[in-house]
């Protein structure tokens, strides 16, 4: 493998700022269709969206774009930087809320537009050892356990194969520390996500043009200053998320220790109580006296 000695503009800053402009769509085509291993996705016009908006906050560590293809799908492609344990919770949101915005009131529900849901997470989203999940919404039996199907006429009604092609379709791509190179497109763009390097041989759909159109060259000198900032508050804030989790673990470590000696230590304390008990016992001693000087119940004492 040949890597690439130039050094490329990430695909957040990307879709913020450069991706939005029609000449540099086929990046994004490419990457949408990679993604949703579709032949080909042309995009028809991007929508409002927090990073379509000009005034967009360069130190957010999130990212997103939404786009309508040539069929009028709605493809919401966010990047989320830092954790947050209710992900999964906003995607479903996310998706909810453009059902919702784009049907017109009163128009019939089979004007409901289809959703792509495309999230790449630069953390440990929930378990698990993949790199690519894909979410969709079936319904299964309780009895006979058969798949609810669409009938021949809602096929070809809705244009659709499933019932959860009528439904949002979610993907998440877990990029952290992704560094495998393949002939894979899938595993070409995960590689240029995590790592923002696009070898020689890259051929995946949309690299090919994202060598070319996210060349760090490319940049003036006042948009590399703002670029580099960006990098640098990027940065920052992942230094602090990883610097409060390694303190978290520090504390809870100390905690539990602590916690351990305290335990331990009461732990010894009961059984030179017990054994004081049976030589008190075994002398003769009554368990109600016993009690009295040892602070034991006479319940205790008595099992002893």
């Amino acid at each position: 493998m040949v890597r690439g000695k130039r050094t490329f503009i990430s695909f957040d800053w990307a879709l913020k700022h450069l991706l939005r402009e029609k000449a540099n769509h086929d990046v994004l085509e490419g990457f949408v269709a990679v993604v949703l291993r579709k032949k080909s996705i042309k995009i028809h016009r991007l929508l409002e969206s927090e990073s379509n908006k000009a005034d967009a906050d360069a130190k957010s560590n999130r990212v997103d774009l939404l786009a309508e293809d040539e069929n009028g799908d709605l493809l919401l492609i966010e990047v989320q930087g830092e954790p947050e344990q209710a992900y999964f919770q906003r995607m479903l949101f996310g998706a909810s809320k453009l059902v919702t915005e784009y049907i017109e009131s009163g128009e019939n529900y089979e004007h409901v537009k289809r959703v792509y849901s495309i999230n790449i997470v630069y953390f440990d989203l929930g378990q698990g050892e993949d790199c690519v999940y894909v979410g969709k919404t079936e319904f299964h039996g309780l009895t006979k356990g058969d798949l609810l199907k669409l009938s021949p006429f809602q096929q070809q009604k809705f244009q659709a194969d499933e019932v959860s092609d009528l439904y949002p379709r979610y993907v998440i791509l877990k990029v952290n520390d992704f560094n495998r190179w393949s002939r894979v497109p899938l595993d070409q763009w995960l590689y240029f996500l995590s790592t923002t390097d696009i070898p020689e041989d890259a051929d995946a759909p949309g690299l090919r043009e994202a060598r070319e159109k996210l060349d760090l060259m490319r940049m003036g000198r006042d948009e590399r200053i703002i670029y580099d900032r960006y990098l640098m508050d990027r940065a920052i804030l992942r230094n602090t998320v990883d610097g409060a989790r390694e303190e978290g673990a520090y504390e809870g470590f100390k905690e539990g220790m602590e916690k351990g000696m305290e335990r331990g230590m009461e732990k010894g304390r009961t059984d030179e109580k017990e054994n004081t008990a049976r030589r008190m016992k075994a002398d003769g001693m009554s368990a109600e006296l016993i009690a009295k000087y040892t602070s034991l119940t006479i319940d205790v004492i008595n099992k002893l």
